[in-house]
């Protein structure tokens, strides 16, 4: 930690253009660091657009970067912006690189992508690495398959990035499921930068909110169906709606938040549905998830990170429903968790089957829990993670306010 201030200071980049993943990581990363620290600030650089729907511990602080979105042809677009592209990304890399200029943080922690989307981060990580700031890349358990995920890295020119740039590399997860970089050939210094880390445990947030309403009408035991953010989980809650509207006898009611970026038509017609039946709750988003599920007698998913660990953390039954497109990460995670024996996994075969889908859930309480599988380390992320970041803060070289400030 630098001399002349109060407490260290940890800065999260978090790119955040489709999903709550990334955002929802962090937060649980951020909020760990500064309970076991009180004289530790936290600022995370995000563009998820409904960042400030969810609540932040104390010392934790965001700033909102304008948002980009996805294409279905691979491009991006400005989110709300009606301006180029091209200009929405040089605003983004302008807020990043002077947010930490001025903030000057003790270490730099970059979820997922390198050198952040199309390269945003760069003149960031190259001007604090002049400063001898720490740099780490944070990955979760698995990317995508290797075929998919070595081209693109290639095309990102990522690997000089964790050659020259980043001190270390943390994996958030085991390697006994998955090495997210296999495939690409690691040269050895790059290699002796990583370490895994274990899984992100969660808990259920001991803040006083509202309650949910749709929770008032669930005074028995449910299962709970989320997409994540919702964006691609359509053809999940479909599936599940046409198992209750087949059998209107299945044992436990369902309880089926949307997701925040389901379209709005998709979720007008759910909730249409939902309606039809006695048995079948809906939200269109929660943000204590954590709650639903720690409560809930089994989980219906799509396997994203985040899901991953809520499903292992509260100990739940579950049926994953991993989409294949446009990455495999989502079936590489249930497939390996699968063999492992802590889910199961069902595949979406485009036909969704209403009596293939009511067997499963009928089944899901009968399943045997995740801890009945013993994987040491499993949910060791958080405390090995505030391990390393007071390691990184002990290292850190104490040298005067200088330079580089804006170099």
């Amino acid at each position: 930690m630098k001399t002349g201030r109060n407490g260290a200071r940890v800065l999260f980049y978090c790119h955040d253009t489709f999903g709550l993943g990334h955002l929802r990581r962090v937060r649980a990363l951020a909020h760990s660091l500064v309970d076991g620290n009180k004289d530790l600030s936290v600022l995370i650089l995000s563009g998820s657009p409904i960042i400030g729907s969810f609540d932040f511990r104390a010392r934790v602080d965001f700033v909102r970067i304008p948002g980009v979105i996805k294409l279905r042809n691979g491009e991006y677009t400005s989110l709300n912006l009606h301006i180029d592209i091209d200009e929405t990304l040089a605003m983004r890399a302008s807020i990043i690189r002077h947010t930490a200029d001025i903030f000057d943080p003790d270490l730099f922690i970059v979820d997922k992508e390198p050198l952040g989307l199309r390269g945003e981060v760069k003149d960031t990580l190259t001007m604090l690495k002049k400063r001898g700031t720490p740099l780490v890349l944070g990955l979760r358990d698995v990317m995508d398959e290797p075929a998919q995920l070595v081209p693109e890295w290639e095309r990102k020119n990522a690997l000089p990035a964790l050659r020259d740039l980043y001190d270390q590399i943390w994996v958030y997860g085991l390697p006994q499921l998955w090495d997210p970089l296999e495939g690409i050939d690691l040269p050895k210094s790059v290699k002796r930068k990583l370490t895994y880390t274990g899984y992100l445990p969660r808990t259920v947030p001991q803040a006083p909110l509202p309650r949910n309403r749709d929770l008032d009408q669930l005074d028995q035991p449910y299962l709970l169906v989320t997409p994540g953010g919702g964006g691609d989980g359509e053809e999940l809650v479909d599936w599940v709606l046409r198992a209750y509207e087949d059998d209107p006898r299945m044992p436990h009611p369902a309880m089926i938040v949307l997701g925040p970026f389901m379209p709005s038509e998709q979720q007008a017609e759910f909730l249409r549905r939902a309606q039809r039946l006695g048995n079948v709750h809906m939200t269109t988003f929660d943000a204590r998830l954590e709650e639903l599920m720690a409560n809930a007698v089994g989980v219906v998913a799509m396997g994203g990170y985040n899901t991953f660990c809520e499903i292992l953390s509260f100990d739940k039954r579950a049926i994953i429903v991993p989409r294949t497109a446009p990455r495999l990460e989502q079936f590489i995670r249930a497939n390996r968790a699968q063999e492992m024996g802590l889910v199961r996994m069902l595949i979406n075969d485009g036909v969704r089957d209403a009596r293939v889908m009511a067997t499963a859930l009928r089944h899901l309480p009968q399943q045997s829990l995740p801890s009945s599988v013993v994987v040491p380390g499993l949910l060791d992320g958080l405390e090995n993670v505030n391990r390393l970041v007071a390691q990184a803060l002990q290292r850190r070289v104490v040298q005067p306010r200088l330079a580089a400030r804006g170099g």
